[in-house]
């Protein structure tokens, strides 16, 4: 295949394994043309487990030694998938850095308790799969003129949550290795924190209805129920969430929240995420470091939820932003920077006009998130940064405005 991502790149390895093959001269350059045994001048072995590892991930070297062991368990046969969900890089530096790298090792709990209601997610940074299983999924498609087999669906740029699905309603189970094997590096800016968060963000609505559909053809018991629960929520959870603190931060709420538990209904919450931290070796005052993260990840999530939307309406698929690896800073796109110093001061001038007119509940909310917006662009968008990569962005604009109005001239 010649679609550039990474699903279509992983489908043309996956496709040449077991096959002999010439390569051969014709008018698009050289060809892989498939040839008997005794003429071929590539044979590629087949194998009954393959990894697949991001470009910016590292395993132990005991990973494919225990992860073997683990599918070969007599009551491992139908698991298709095995992994350990990545835990971010040790030692960062950069403050921004290690906070996205905080909420990437939650993530690692989490996905363990996802294996606890057997509702398992394929996450694509690392994982050892069962070659019989893509078998099973596997599709067939036509590209140039050419047979491409498809194990792995580029629909969506979370191929990897999607592949799950397909994975399942072939009775395919996967499952969390519940040890640190794999490590990923984090993005050290917030140019190529967005590019990857905002990929994150897409798809998972796009995917909920083949879930749906794999939910209500199997009967319903209290366990299939749990993991539905757990599945559906992995799926619309950025969605809900981000969408919902918009709504929050535009609608006022003073007058149906006069409910003294209403506030205080977030402390479990709060609690339960910095003991999480603190369990993996983390601070408590790493707490608000990364609640101020996701507050300024608000416009990114939101930007990746309405490409998914784009897509839904449009059938056009979206393409693979890859997460830049570079020595350098990645620039940040101008609308997402405004979208963030236009929700900082928002927050601050609405605690403010609140507090004037005794909405003390709604005031403490805004001033507080805008206090927190606040450090975030002090210390993690960092604002020299920011004002180089909007005047460099408005150069881009008026250059292609300029060109257009030439054109049409």
């Amino acid at each position: 295949s010649h679609e550039e991502n990474k699903a279509m790149n992983i489908n043309s390895y996956l496709g040449l394994m077991g096959g002999n093959y010439n390569i051969e001269s014709s008018s698009e350059g050289r060809i892989i043309e498939k040839a008997s045994t005794e003429k071929a001048d590539i044979s590629v072995p087949d194998a009954e487990f393959v990894i697949t590892l991001d470009a910016d991930s590292i395993i132990s070297h005991d990973y494919a030694l225990r992860l073997t062991h683990e599918l070969n368990r007599s009551e491992n046969q139908r698991i298709a998938v095995i992994q350990t969900p990545y835990s971010a890089i040790p030692g960062a530096t950069v403050e921004l850095e290690r906070t996205a790298g905080a909420t990437t090792d939650i993530q690692y709990n989490i996905h363990q308790g996802f294996t606890q209601y057997n509702a398992t997610y394929w996450v694509g940074a690392n994982a050892l799969i069962r070659k019989s299983a893509l078998e099973d999924i596997m599709m067939v498609d036509t590209e140039r003129g050419y047979e491409i087999r498809l194990y792995i669906h580029d629909r969506t740029v979370i191929e990897d949550t999607e592949s799950s699905i397909d994975l399942l309603e072939k009775n395919w189970g996967l499952l969390n290795y519940p040890e640190k094997l794999a490590y990923s590096a984090t993005p050290p800016d917030f140019g190529s924190l967005l590019i990857q968060r905002r990929r994150w963000a897409n798809g998972g609505l796009i995917i909920l209805p083949k879930l749906l559909r794999n939910l209500c053809q199997s009967s319903l018991n209290r366990t299939r129920i749990a993991e539905g629960i757990v599945r559906v929520h992995y799926l619309i959870s950025i969605a809900a969430i981000n969408i919902g603190l918009v709504f929050l931060f535009l609608f006022p709420f003073e007058e149906n929240m006069r409910s003294f538990w209403l506030p205080l209904s977030a402390i479990p919450y709060f609690y339960l995420y910095g003991r999480d931290l603190v369990q993996i070796n983390y601070r408590w005052s790493d707490l608000y470091r990364v609640y101020a993260l996701n507050l300024m990840l608000i416009p990114v999530n939101l930007g990746g939820v309405f490409k998914s939307i784009e897509q839904g309406i449009t059938k056009k698929k979206i393409p693979f932003g890859r997460t830049p690896k570079v020595s350098g800073r990645t620039a940040s796109p101008p609308l997402y920077i405004f979208a963030v110093f236009l929700l900082t001061g928002l927050c601050l001038a609405t605690g403010v006009v609140d507090a004037f007119m005794g909405k003390w509940l709604q005031a403490t909310f805004f001033t507080m998130n805008g206090g927190f917006l606040l450090f975030a662009v002090v210390k993690f968008l960092k604002w020299q940064d920011s004002l180089i990569d909007v005047k460099n962005g408005l150069n881009v604009y008026l250059t292609f405005f300029k060109n257009l109005s030439r054109q049409k001239e």
